[in-house]
Parts: C-alpha cells; structure tokens; sequence
C-alpha cells in the first residue's frame, strides 16, 4: 500500500486538510458529489474545492469524474482505506471530547489537607459520585504548603487547603470557615462550660499539633498577635493523633471544628473556643490561568454549590 504521509507521527511542515479528506471519502462512500454535499452539509462547489485542494496537495487524482459518473483512481483506491482511518479517528475523539464537555466525564487529581479529606470530603465525593457515576478521583492527603506546591506543578489540578500566604500563581476561593474549639473527655474540669477562653487553659495538659501543621502556625500567629501563650505537654503530627489521645484520656486538645464531630468519638466534646474566637479560612485553590478539565470543573460546581459549612457542621454541632 501506497504510504501518503499520514503518519502517527508529527510532521511540522505538514498541514494535514482534514476537510478535503472527509470529502474525499464520503463523495467516494456515496458515489457522487450532490449526496456528498448534501450529507456534509456544502454545497457542491464546495466539496468540490475541497478535494481538489486536497489533489493539488498530494500531486496526485484521487478521483475521475464527468458529467455522468465519479469513480477512484487506482491512487484514490489506494488511498480511501488511509483516508477512512483518518476520518474515523477524528470523528471518535471529537465525539469523546463533545462528551467530555456535556457530560464532564473523564478523571482528575485532587490534593487535600487530611482534616477535609477525612471528614468533610467523602460526603461531597459521594454527591459528586452520584452525578458523575463514571468519574474519577485521584485524592492525595497533603499538608497546606504540599497541596498548594502540587497544583502549582500540575500535579493536582485543584486542591483544598488552609488560607495562608496568597500566591501570585493560585485563584483562591474560600469555601468557609473553621473555628478552632477545645476538645476534651467528658469528666474534664472544663467540660461543663457552654465556651472556653483561652485563658482558661493556662493549667490544661494540652496535647497540640506539630508546628509543621498549618492549623500549629495559624494557632501560634493568632494567639501572638494578642499577646496569648499556651504550652503542650504532647506533641503529634496529626489531628486524628490528638482526637484519639483526647478519647483516651491522656489530655485535651485545640483542633479545628471540622476535626472531629460531637458524635464521632465516645466520650469526647467540643467546646467553642472565645475572647477570642479563632477561625481558619478552607480555601479551593487552582493554578492561575489555567483551564480546569470538565470533571475538576465539575467537581468544583459541586463543592461551591454544596452548602460545606452546613454540610460540615451537620452531626457536629458544638457542646
């Protein structure tokens, strides 16, 4: 078979006429060039430029015709079974890519600190799930600073993270705002108090988080600014680490609201924190001037659309 250069290949000085192509092939699928014309929609003067652009290009006659019959040239036999496969190929990706776009299918990377991924997320995947049943999502548990690096990499294309400093090459939106709140065992001296003040726990066995995680620095920044100083007898990485060492009696803790609900652990409460109240901006980050594919862009409809703070606060109402 005749190789015409329509290679998988890239050919730079190569301008591939796909519309003399797809001419070519329906004039000699249907055998003439009015239900050619008619079935793309041209006129035939039309179509008939177009293959004979198409010609001029290759240097070669596809086609033979008069006034009574069109008929392939031994080169245009040759050449329709190429030309076929050309065709198809575009028309199947241009209809995967139209089904992309009206359905917003297709699959994405989302990055997310480890408070959200555990407890506000797998609702909002659910309803996502349930709308986008053949979609995707590839969930990376990250710190604020890892979630905001890996969508400025590309490694994410959105990502859900504590407001920190605003980067020039990230779009925020803020989604809501969790408050920090004291959690403690049931017997605990200070578990009969409708809030807590800071003050209040100068004595408290605190167990906090790792100044490597974003709440430690937002809380340490918060409390400097007002002159407040609190010291933990137990330091850990996580914020599921300090919940379980609260259950277990060890101490208390100051988490964000969404760290754990009322319900969520036998015997452990939550008590707003005030004088003053402390809250965390959640933010939804992506790269700056960059086009969300159709199923982040839906996934991120989903999430403003959804009510979060309600959503979130649902089953975890204060003590």
């Amino acid at each position: 078979m005749r190789n015409f250069g329509f290679s998988t290949g890239v050919n730079r000085k190569m301008k591939i006429d796909f519309d003399g192509i797809q001419a070519f092939v329906m004039v000699a699928e249907l055998g003439g060039f009015y239900k050619a014309a008619e079935r793309l929609s041209v006129t035939q003067t039309a179509l008939t430029r177009r293959v004979q652009k198409l010609e001029a290009y290759l240097d070669l006659k596809l086609l033979d015709r008069t006034t009574r019959f069109v008929k392939l040239t031994p080169v245009g036999e040759d050449f329709l079974p190429q030309a076929r496969a050309i065709v198809y190929d575009m028309s199947a990706a241009v209809t995967r890519l139209k089904d992309k776009s009206k359905h917003s299918t297709g699959n994405f990377t989302l990055s997310c600190v480890p408070t959200m991924a555990a407890y506000i997320l797998p609702n909002l995947i659910k309803l996502y799930a349930q709308k986008y049943p053949n979609n995707r999502i590839r969930l990376v548990d990250a710190t604020s600073y890892q979630v905001r690096e890996a969508v400025l990499a590309g490694q994410s294309e959105v990502g859900i993270s504590i407001h920190g400093e605003k980067h020039p090459g990230l779009v925020e939106t803020q989604l809501f705002e969790d408050p920090l709140m004291f959690f403690c065992r049931e017997n605990h001296p200070l578990s009969n108090k409708k809030s807590v003040r800071w003050e209040d726990m100068s004595d408290a066995n605190l167990i906090v988080v790792s100044n490597f995680v974003a709440t430690r620095v937002f809380m340490d920044y918060q409390l400097a600014k007002r002159g407040i100083s609190l010291s933990g007898a137990y330091e850990v990485q996580h914020h599921a680490t300090a919940i379980n060492l609260v259950a277990a009696g060890v101490g208390c803790s100051i988490l964000p609201s969404s760290s754990c609900g009322e319900n969520d652990r036998m015997g452990v409460i939550r008590i707003p924190l005030v004088d003053p109240v402390v809250k965390r901006k959640v933010v939804l980050i992506h790269r700056k001037g960059s086009t969300l594919s159709p199923a982040a862009a839906a996934f991120c409809d989903v999430l403003k659309k959804a009510s979060v703070e309600s959503f979130g606060n649902k089953k975890r109402k204060s003590h």
